[in-house]
């Protein structure tokens, strides 16, 4: 994942900064305890693919 692309992308709900979850390949809203999937390197930034945290997850954040 690009640094300078990490550095701009937020969450699409709520604008909020998103942590790159390297190993899963995911970008995190923690403040909509969403994980939006990275696919062939490309973030897929749509709410209704985001998945949702469990609480176990979003706790350990």
């Amino acid at each position: 994942m690009d640094a300078k692309l990490l550095d701009i992308l937020v969450c699409p709900l709520c604008k909020s900064p998103l942590i790159y979850r390297k190993a899963e390949q995911e970008l995190i809203c923690r403040a909509d305890r969403l994980a939006f999937k990275i696919a062939d390197g490309i973030p897929v930034m749509l709410a209704d693919e985001a998945r949702k945290l469990t609480p176990e997850e979003a706790e350990a954040l």
